[in-house]
């Protein structure tokens, strides 16, 4: 007995779904390693930072200092952005949307997602995005 063309999309569509749930539990690990590791260095951070500056008398070893402490205060900036973008990547998951495009409700490929776990834009409206902030010379909000 053959199957019917309608059993066979079944099983496909079956295995696809087995498939994204694979690789939203996949995305889900990433993204939660992720934030822990972000978490765990902010930690380490606040600790570091808590050496007195004043401590210090040569005004070199104060300015060095504060450098330093500048620097790793915009690290700690911009890690704290990613960790926003990841608790939205991991809301998406548990919401379904996690591969749709905010912009064109298309389907972000998989491969976008495996380079940026955060990406909420699909290739195109995001390499259109791009090819309009260097056009204005500014970063487009959504």
């Amino acid at each position: 007995m053959k199957n019917s063309p309608s059993s066979h999309e079944g099983r496909d569509l079956e295995r696809d779904i087995i498939v994204k749930e694979k690789e939203l539990e996949f995305f889900k690990r990433l993204l939660n390693d992720q934030m822990k590791e972000l978490l765990n260095q902010a930690g380490s951070s606040v600790a570091d930072m808590s050496e007195e500056i004043n401590s210090y008398g040569d005004p070199l070893d104060r300015a060095s200092i504060e450098i330093d402490r500048n620097f790793t205060l915009r690290i700690r900036d911009r890690e704290s952005r990613l960790i926003k973008k990841i608790k939205n990547a991991l809301e998406r998951i548990e919401n379904g949307t996690f591969w749709i495009c905010e912009r064109c409700g298309g389907e972000i490929s998989i491969k976008r997602l495996k380079a940026r776990p955060v990406a909420t834009l699909c290739i195109e409206c995001k390499t259109k995005e791009e090819t309009l902030e260097k056009v204005i010379g500014t970063q487009i909000l959504i």
